[in-house]
């Protein structure tokens, strides 16, 4: 199941539970896309990684250049010496070079860390570590140098492929990989892992199981249920704060309010509504600011105005007679004779027919003309004056303003009661004021329609005079009363708007609380199930190390499970009880018990099968275990050395002892350390070397017969032969590309020794029958010999002395290690 990706079994789950909603599957679907987009892409790198060698110069333990040689493919070494000897040092440099760091230097002193330059060489600093990759390109060199006088963390790291120029590289872009699945163990770990920090073993195989995605989705979906029952909580708390300072107003708009208020679930656009419905606005009551903006003509413009109308009038009724219109027929019929007396010169009067129109009825006409004309003049000026002046005073009246018509708003607000019959704001202060304003400006207005008579200068003079009283006097009422309204209700208007923004951003969230709370709680029971099941096969790996390791211990260790989340305490569930009975058996347990329990959690998250790495790298794990758990430990190393590289380093030689006791391959390497830090690694034992030993021990023993003596030293000789061609196999098989299931698949398929032979260094696909002619073509006929004898048992030829065929075993075995079939078949 850990193969399949997290959004992939989500998803199946929730197609399989009927209860899920539409909407919250899609929650937690979208969480899970995002958490994916928000996690870091994991480092792409090396896969099917072993470890060939390890080269060190100038650093820690270890003077002149020295070398670890591995064997790099599946296969228990252990690296044996005295403390002190460098082999920890090779461990460490292993570590530091792949990873940038070392866990065994964290929490110490600065001491510590600053005596990492080796003392006999203190100038030049450096470390390889050789590796064999899967993949078409295989070898990897790793190298991290110093510059001389450099601090630790000042180093440089490099890597080459096969036969290519180094490259700078980042140690850190493989971190993520190592620290997921940490191929490393010093002894400083070993209790770390069950009595260190609760949360770093939880969330290292929480990561390792790939429950990383589940969660950061959980997480996601927190944080967004938090964010909305936060809102929540602060728009009741605000509610409440506001329902208090309303309690504390006098006014009924506040009062509406806070009854709107007070039910679980507010009517928001009702409570908008009574706040747009008042007179009161952000800015304060409109309807009475509108009112202060009333304005009259001033008085000294009216005086003027109708002193002017009055005079205007007094002059046109001193030229305005009643024989105004004969005056003017008689103009005109003055003018017309004089006209015509002018064309026809002397002539009777056309009019009468007697006297004749002479130049002394001219005379006389002339002047008459000229006095009526005189009269007429000023008689038209005082009209033309007259009408403007009554033009001028209309103008000075308007018609009732908006705000004050009986239908309007404010008019409305403040003459009458609301719906209820209560009173609203200042309606019982400005109710007669402003009814005594539209009394008179309604007469002011009429007055601006009304004919002219001798009154109408007073009554504008006095209207307006009484209607500039009401109007002041209803400004200042007014100013009052907004006063009042902005020390009581109008500081209330935005707390109810601060309020009902956010609570219309709950109520409309509600739904997705509702949602976003079911898809947590199924999450949370979902990354249980799933959870478990990941966890299944890690546990009972680790319970098989565990049962293996404890060798009489009365400790049993049960289920192991993963408690708590993000955002919560996070710790790893041992089940481990003490003579059948449930307790802290965690404080009764042995360092050695402890270390035990350990390597079982240590080793099933190493040795994941979908690790890249194919190696495990082990310090001093042997310390305070008791001798029967040493053997423990020897058969865990050997079982996992099947298909891992496992290389051991200790100075306590149980370990190899139990190995060798118990019969187990195993690589046995010796370091030891002389004057001046020169170290040396030399091989004591490995599987060929032990047949090979014991075939000569077999020689010596003179109690056995001939004929079993010498069947018996055929058979280590073959299984030298065999041991070495496994292990030839497993190099060449891992160099050609091919995957560490398939090369392990191929080598349990070679039945034979011959079999494992032909495999090693013919390759795949290559016929057993062809081997002999294949031996003899590329090295000779004694290596057909050699193999034939060494494989026939009980019939080995008479004539060949067992002395002669362990030489020869160790002649081909040297032939074998050293073959390369690739440059055979090139």
């Amino acid at each position: 199941m850990c193969s399949d990706r997290i959004a992939e079994v989500v998803a199946r789950e929730l197609a399989a539970d009927p209860a899920v909603e539409a909407r919250v599957a899609e929650c937690v679907l979208a969480a899970l896309s995002e958490a994916d987009d928000d996690r870091a892409a994991p480092d792409s790198g090396d896969t099917g990684v072993f470890l060939r060698s390890i080269t060190v110069h100038g650093f820690r333990g270890i003077g002149p250049t020295a070398t670890l040689g591995l064997n790099p493919g599946p296969g228990l070494t252990l690296v044996v010496g005295r403390n002190g000897s460098g082999k920890s040092s090779f461990a460490e440099a292993a570590e530091f070079a792949l990873t940038g760091g070392n866990r065994r230097w964290d929490g110490r002193s600065t001491a510590w860390r600053e005596g990492w330059r080796n003392l006999h060489e203190p100038d030049l600093a450096r470390i390889e570590v050789e590796l064999l990759t899967a993949g078409a390109n295989t070898e990897l060199t790793v190298a991290t140098h110093w510059a001389p006088g450099s601090e630790l963390g000042e180093a440089h790291w490099t890597e080459r492929r096969g036969s290519a120029q180094p490259v700078p590289v980042d140690p850190r872009s493989r971190r993520q990989r190592l620290d997921l699945y940490r191929p490393f163990l010093s002894y400083s770990e070993l209790g770390a892992l069950v009595d260190g920090k609760p949360s770093d073993l939880f969330d290292a195989l929480h990561r390792l199981l790939g429950l990383d995605e589940l969660a950061a989705a959980a997480e996601h979906i927190r944080l967004r249920k938090l964010e909305l029952e936060r809102a929540v909580r602060d728009s009741r708390q605000s509610r409440t704060d506001l329902l208090a300072e309303l309690a504390d107003v006098d006014d009924d708009r506040a009062r509406r309010v806070a009854d709107l208020l007070r039910v679980p679930e507010p009517d928001l656009d009702a409570v908008a509504a009574a706040v747009a419905g008042s007179v009161l606005g952000v800015d304060g009551p409109d309807g009475l600011r509108a009112i202060l903006r009333l304005t009259l003509p001033d008085a000294a413009q009216v005086a003027a105005t109708v002193d002017r109308l009055a005079d205007a009038a007094a002059d046109l009724s001193r030229h305005a007679t009643a024989d105004a219109e004969s005056d003017l027929r008689v103009l005109e019929l003055l003018t017309r004779a004089r006209e015509h007396v002018t064309v026809s010169e002397t002539c009777p009067c056309p009019v009468c027919g007697r006297g004749d129109l002479d130049a002394a009825w001219l005379t006389a006409a002339d002047a008459e003309i000229a006095q009526r004309s005189a009269h007429l003049a000023a008689l038209r000026s005082a009209r033309t004056e007259f009408d403007a002046a009554l033009t001028v005073t209309r103008s000075l009246t308007s018609r009732m303003p908006i705000e004050l018509a009986a239908n309007s708003s404010a008019a409305h607000l403040h003459t009458a009661a609301p719906e209820g019959g209560a009173e609203l704001g200042g309606a019982s202060i400005l109710g007669p004021r402003l009814a005594a304003v539209r009394r008179l400006w309604s007469l002011w207005a009429e007055l601006g329609e009304s004919d002219h008579d001798d009154g109408l200068p007073a009554r504008v003079r006095a209207t307006h005079t009484d209607l500039s009283a009401e109007l002041a006097a209803l400004h200042s009422d007014t100013r009052t009363e907004l006063e009042r309204l902005d020390s009581v209700w109008s500081p209330l208007v935005p707390r109810i708007l601060a309020w009902l923004d956010p609570a219309r951003a709950v109520s409309a969230d509600a739904a997705e609380l509702r949602v976003v709370k079911k898809a947590a709680d199924w999450l949370k029971s979902a990354t249980a199930t799933i959870r478990g099941e990941r966890m299944r096969p890690l546990e009972s790996t680790a319970r098989w190390v565990w049962s293996t390791l404890r060798q009489q211990s009365n400790v049993e260790l049960g289920a192991i499970r993963l408690q708590g989340s993000a955002g919560t305490a996070r710790r790893v569930l041992l089940d481990v009880t003490v003579d059948e009975v449930d307790g802290a058996a965690l404080g009764v347990m042995s360092q050695g018990e402890l270390h035990a329990l350990g390597l079982s959690l240590f080793l099933p998250r190493a040795t994941m099968a979908h690790s890249p790495f194919r190696f495990v790298m082990i310090d001093d794990p042997v310390q305070a275990m008791d001798p029967a758990k040493v053997d423990g430990l020897a058969r865990v190393l050997a079982e996992v050395a099947i298909t891992r590289q496992v290389v051991v380093f200790t100075h306590d030689e149980r370990l190899a002892e139990a190995v060798r006791r118990m019969q187990l391959d195993a690589t046995v390497l010796e370091v030891q350390r002389r004057e001046r830090s020169i170290v040396e690694v030399r091989v004591t034992g490995d599987p060929v070397r032990r047949y090979l030993d014991d075939a000569r021990s077999l020689l010596r023993t003179p109690q056995l017969p001939p004929a079993i003596a010498d069947e018996l030293v055929a058979t280590c000789c073959r299984s030298a032969i065999e041991a070495a061609g496994l292990a030839k196999a497993r190099h060449e098989l891992l160099a050609t590309g091919l995957d560490h299931a398939e090369v392990e698949r191929r080598v349990r398929n070679a039945h034979t020794t011959r079999a494992m032979i032909t495999l090693a260094i013919m390759g795949t696909g290559a016929r057993v029958d062809d081997l002999n002619k294949h031996l003899s073509a590329v090295g000779g006929r004694w290596l057909v010999g050699v193999l034939r004898d060494a494989t026939a048992g009980a019939h080995v030829p008479i004539d060949r002395p067992m002395r002669e065929l362990i030489s020869d075993t160790e002649r081909f075995i040297a032939w074998l290690r050293a073959h390369d079939p690739a440059a055979v078949r090139s």
